[in-house]
């Protein structure tokens, strides 16, 4: 409706209302937490996260364009992946690292952000395809194609509630595996799409897709009970939220397998669609693993270890 109605930059301004609001809920209803010790600042993981997110999605932005095996594409590729065996290295030995390493030794953790990834992979990668394939094969307006998501958006909000019921009853597992095969169906569902397709058609896809990615969403806090050993540490969510799943690079895979196509939309975007429903197989597969009796032992001894490590020292060693 912003973009029909006012124009494009207003989906921009309508966030700084948002925003204010969001602050003032904030300041009335969330109470406060913090660490004991304020944590310094990690300037040297902060620029290897730049160089890294930064030159892999700008290698896959522009590798369809100027070759991938090109002198510029691969020099970013390099330094994106010298970037991440940097962040590494660095946060490994600093003290006070923006991304504590050792929480990954947890399968489980290491298992609920490879899952973020894969499933904000599909969210970003579906948006994008489905309003290209709306506007600009079918001919739609971004209001009728916004319109036309619609039951997508209500799948979200109707199965929020239950998914979150059902991982605090009975685990993530079940959550998980319904999610990643409803993702992989809703994406099989789109492959088949061609300039005509029926429009109850594109509603089945769309209500199977949005049924199954509001299943992952409650699996991130899972993990976090046994991996984080001392409560007002920074040890879950920001490390899921850096993990490299950002809008950008998710958006830039799909968006480089339709430029690297010379074949119309509609055949290109098979490929992408394909990448999706393998997103989907992905969530499933890693929620077996990272639910699993073996799984949960390793959450539980790097618990254990994170909380001898974490222990005051002895009064005479300070």
């Amino acid at each position: 409706m912003l973009v029909s109605g006012i124009g494009w930059r207003s989906i921009f301004w309508i966030n700084i209302p948002v925003g204010l609001i969001a602050i003032a809920l904030t300041g009335r209803f969330v109470p406060e937490s913090r660490g004991r010790v304020p944590r310094r600042l990690d300037p040297s993981g902060q620029l290897m996260i730049i160089a890294l997110l930064g030159c892999l999605t700008a290698g896959i932005i522009e590798g369809p364009r100027l070759g991938w095996g090109s002198v510029w594409i691969v020099a970013l590729f390099a330094v994106a992946i010298l970037a991440g065996m940097a962040l590494v290295v660095l946060e490994s030995r600093r003290r006070e690292p923006m991304i504590d390493m050792r929480y990954f030794r947890s399968v489980p953790f290491s298992g609920a952000a490879l899952i973020g990834v894969f499933a904000l992979v599909t969210l970003g990668g579906f948006l994008f395809l489905n309003t290209l394939y709306l506007q600009d094969v079918r001919g739609y307006s971004a209001l009728q194609a916004g319109l036309l998501t619609i039951p997508m958006a209500a799948m979200l909000a109707v199965f929020s509630i239950v998914s979150g019921r059902l991982v605090a009853s009975r685990g993530p597992r079940p959550s998980l595996l319904v999610s990643g095969g409803l993702i992989a169906v809703g994406a099989i569902l789109m492959i088949g799409l061609s300039a005509h397709t029926a429009m109850w058609y594109l509603i089945v896809a769309y209500l199977v897709y949005g049924a199954g990615r509001v299943w992952s969403a409650p699996r991130s806090p899972t993990p976090h009970s046994r991996v984080c050993p001392r409560p007002g540490r920074c040890c879950g969510s920001d490390r899921l939220h850096l993990s490299p799943d950002r809008r950008g690079p998710r958006v830039a895979v799909t968006g480089a397998i339709i430029a690297g196509s010379s074949a119309g939309f509609v055949h290109a975007s098979r490929t992408a669609w394909t990448v999706v429903a393998g997103c989907g197989v992905m969530v499933v597969a890693l929620g077996i693993v990272s639910t699993g009796r073996w799984a949960l032992a390793t959450a539980e001894r790097n618990g254990a270890r994170l909380a001898t490590d974490m222990s005051p020292a002895p009064e005479g060693a300070r």
